[in-house]
């Protein structure tokens, strides 16, 4: 008898790409990953994704539409841009690597458009100039972006040392660190045995970030009107 080939569509597709990625991380993917995971010949995908780039617009294009479903946020540009950075970053934890699906793709798919220009949209009540309102939705969503990509970094490094090790080497940094000079690394070693360095990636530090950022667009602004 011969074997049934297992059903495959786009969105079975799209959701085992998900899996992928959360397993072995977007330098490891590949349609023949993904193929095998499936259980189908590489060439059956082809049949909906003509490349591994068009399949990863079909990602970014998935999280942009989750984002704009997330962002109900009314109000002044002010209130708009932090709901904005809000759920951006609360849909890229939610999903591995898309972050970096959102830097390597172009927005040249239905929701990723209606996202750019959503976003675009929270500066236009402003007095700036349309370059600088397109700088200020891009320096805000540059940092979401890099925030969550380094917290995603760092767990992974973590999750490696404690792996190779067994746990991480917190005693050879104490004494790294006691064989320093002051003029070294004082300053760290203050910060890193009080904890501080701890504070990365958590909700506290985002939000004073986004303060810095929102606090400096306001006073451009200020500066326009005067």
């Amino acid at each position: 008898m011969k074997k049934q080939q297992p059903q495959i569509s786009e969105d079975k597709i799209l959701e085992a790409s998900w899996e992928l990625l959360g397993d072995e991380g977007i330098e490891k993917f590949s349609m023949r990953r993904l193929a095998d995971r499936l259980g189908i010949q590489a060439p059956s995908l082809y049949w909906y994704f003509k490349s591994k780039q068009h399949l990863y617009q079909h990602l970014a294009n998935q999280i942009s539409k989750m984002i704009l479903n997330e962002f109900q946020s009314d109000g002044d540009w002010k209130v708009q841009m932090e709901g904005l950075a809000i759920s951006i970053r609360s849909v890229l934890r939610r999903y591995p690597c898309s972050t970096q699906l959102m830097m390597q793709t172009l927005p040249h798919e239905p929701d990723m458009i209606r996202f750019t220009n959503r976003m675009l949209l929270c500066m236009e009540s402003t007095p700036l100039e349309q370059e600088q309102k397109l700088q200020a939705v891009l320096t805000l969503v540059n940092y979401v972006f890099f925030f969550v990509l380094d917290n995603y970094e760092h767990q992974r490094t973590v999750s490696v040392m404690i792996k190779d090790q067994g746990e991480l080497p917190g005693g050879e940094m104490i004494q790294l660190l006691d064989s320093m000079s002051e003029t070294e690394a004082g300053l760290f070693r203050r910060m890193h045995k009080s904890g501080l360095f701890e504070m990365m990636g958590s909700d506290g530090a985002f939000e004073f970030g986004l303060k810095l950022i929102l606090s400096g667009i306001e006073q451009v602004i200020q500066e326009q009107e005067n």
